[in-house]
């Protein structure tokens, strides 16, 4: 028999949700022929089968969540159980690795190097078959996994039957540490920093989130389970908006003569590559440009260290709106590619996006995002920052306006801007040198062409 768990799928990824089974229980599979369709807050995968063999058991049915590291299915694949603990043991040595490349169906498919590495024999695990439903904030699962401690054992003691960071402490205290002594430095650091983040979500003052009342006696409602990226946007900006303090700059930019431009570009490359020429693209070269300019913004706090990382490199994401959620993939490079460049990367990831066709990486390394409203109507607004990241710019409609020019009163496009920034890694002044940069950029479009 061959247990084969849930594979690590890719940075920050603990758990995804089953969509499809591609075999059932009793029926036959080959190795590397597609086992189980899953569904991480990044993208949509397809696992293939590590062994070929019969289907013995599956972990659960659509739409059941499964966390890297359970067993997904038990392959009876002719081993011994000598020779499956022999292979348990030979993987024990090695960590997980994925390989992702988009299929024909325009999914990720995820072949795994090697088996989910299992729990060292210190840590506390359930008996089979244990109950799963486990009240508790992300926070605190991920100081048990840290602690190496299986959550559904630890009595809870929070409201509504929560099991807090202090119930996981209290608990291995209880147990006995075996496993302290023999942990490395940065298996330390780790578990470190874990503990200090479960107990700063834990501690909030005043913060005591009452049961929701029964809608349906006042009438009808409709209740849809809050899943997969839905779930990571809501986790994100709640993690955004609690731990960042948040501020907010706002100015105007004069985009007549650029539109101008773009509009004169638009109907001389009708046919050619890059004839859809929005303002985003040169939105993104401003900003790139004020980002040397203020370099605070293009960086990250780190709490544990008390320490700014500054990034050199300029890789921007853009919020794109999709059926199933808010996603961001990231245009690398800006500081390094041309506006035309910039448009075909944008249009490429936006079609991907809301085909659902994205990999992974295509979510990672930014360093700074846009998102942009103005299509969809509205004057302004005020962002979420994109965590870990420090700064965001919220971009509102192109909309023309009288305005004073050289003494006078004249028509011009303008196109409000909101930069909102995290307090603890910069001021207002740098915000301002940030937006007046982009502003000066975006006025002048030889300017913005000749210095970017």
């Amino acid at each position: 028999m061959y247990e084969f768990k849930l594979p690590d799928l890719g940075e920050g990824i603990h758990e995804g949700e089953i969509l499809r089974w591609h075999v059932e229980v009793g029926g036959l599979i080959e190795e590397d022929a597609p086992l189980v369709d899953v569904e991480t807050d990044k993208a949509a995968i397809t696992i293939p089968s590590p062994r070929s063999g019969k289907i013995v058991s599956l972990a659960g049915k659509a739409g059941d969540i499964v966390l890297v590291g359970d067993v997904v299915t038990v392959i009876d694949d002719g081993t011994g159980a000598a020779e499956v603990t022999k292979a348990a043991a030979a993987e024990e040595a090695a960590a997980p690795t994925v390989a992702a490349s988009t299929d024909d169906a325009g999914r990720i498919a995820a072949t795994t190097a090697a088996q989910s590495v299992t729990a060292p024999s210190t840590s506390v695990q359930a008996p089979a078959g244990a109950a799963r439903s486990v009240v508790a904030a992300p926070a605190t699962r991920r100081l048990a996994r840290e602690l190496k401690i299986d959550i559904h054992l630890v009595p809870p003691t929070g409201p509504g039957g929560r099991v807090t960071p202090e119930d996981v402490r209290r608990f291995i205290e209880q147990q006995g540490d075996a496993g302290a002594e023999s942990e490395t430095p940065v298996e330390r650091e780790r578990r470190a920093e874990a503990d200090v983040a479960a107990t700063a979500a834990h501690a909030i003052p005043f913060l005591d989130i009452e049961p929701l009342p029964d809608f349906a006696q006042w009438g009808p409602v409709e209740m849809e389970p809050l899943r997969s990226i839905r779930r990571k946007v809501a986790r994100k900006m709640v993690t955004s908006m609690v731990l960042v303090p948040h501020v907010a700059h706002m100015d105007d930019a004069d985009v007549t003569l650029l539109e101008a431009f773009r509009e004169k570009e638009r109907q001389r490359r009708a046919g050619q590559p890059g004839e859809r020429l929005t303002l985003l693209p040169f939105v993104i070269k401003a900003v790139t440009a004020g980002l040397r300019v203020a370099p605070a913004f293009n960086a990250s706090l780190d709490p544990f260290g008390e320490r700014i990382i500054y990034k050199k490199y300029y890789n921007i994401g853009i919020a794109v709106d999709t059926g199933h959620g808010l996603i961001v993939p990231v245009i690398r490079d800006t500081d390094r590619k041309s506006i035309l460049q910039i448009s075909t990367d944008i249009a490429e990831a936006a079609g991907k996006a809301r085909e659902g066709n994205l990999a992974v990486d295509d979510l990672r390394g930014g360093t700074f995002t846009i998102t942009n409203v103005g299509p969809l109507g509205g004057t302004a607004l005020i962002p979420t920052i994109n965590y870990p990241e420090v700064a965001i710019l919220g971009m509102g409609r192109v909309q023309e306006k009288p305005v004073v020019v050289d003494g006078e009163i004249a028509i011009r496009k303008i196109l409000p801007l909101t930069l909102a920034f995290d307090h603890r890694i910069a001021d207002g002044a740098d915000a301002a040198r940030f937006v007046s940069e982009m502003v000066r950029q975006l006025s002048d479009p030889n300017l913005l062409l000749l210095e970017t």
